[in-house]
């Protein structure tokens, strides 16, 4: 068989597989799910592109690393649920992630399980880290953060252009101190 017989299906599979390990920035490592389920229906191509969006995104919260949020994130990016005061666009997500992290410096978010069907991408996360900043007018004492969030995104052409998030703000505002069971 000709070399370039045997080149050519070796670099084809290493090209389809690079977008996962290229991040937005230098060394960027993005956060693998603990459970992956995707769409066998899907495009391998689509598959891969929203994947990678996703775990970009993911990677933002879990490092606050804003080169991962705007390469995972359309300039025309709709947060659907957002809290009160927060802007739109990516902006909204950055300035969010600079204010919780000011209040939980080794913040973690780590991707329990995610789905990716269709042009949406289900994610499932868990956020931990300590509570030693100011939050809302709160002052943290060290405190252990520990609660869940689902994330939907929709994704096109590679960038998440919407996003709905439910957070269990219960268990958050409890370990904030901010609810008193």
């Amino acid at each position: 068989m000709p070399r370039h017989q045997l080149i050519a299906p070796l670099l084809a599979a290493a090209l389809s597989a690079a977008p996962l390990a290229q991040a937005a920035s230098p060394g960027a490592t993005l956060v693998t799910p603990k459970q992956l389920i995707v769409d066998a229906s899907l495009a391998k191509a689509t598959a891969s592109a929203n994947e990678l969006a996703a775990r970009r995104y993911d990677t933002f919260w879990n490092t606050g690393d804003e080169a991962l949020a705007k390469a995972a994130l359309s300039p025309h990016f709709i947060d659907r649920t957002p809290p009160p005061g927060r802007v739109q666009g990516p902006e909204g997500p950055l300035q969010a992630s600079k204010a919780f992290r000011q209040a939980v410096p080794d913040l973690t978010c780590e991707v329990e399980q995610m789905l990716v069907v269709g042009d949406r991408v289900v994610a499932h996360l868990h956020f931990a880290g300590h509570f030693i900043g100011s939050f809302n007018g709160m002052q943290g004492k060290g405190q252990a953060i520990d609660f869940i969030a689902t994330d939907i995104y929709r994704v096109v052409d590679g960038k998440i252009v919407e996003n709905w998030h439910l957070e269990d703000n219960l268990t958050l505002l409890k370990q904030l101190g901010a609810i008193k069971e």
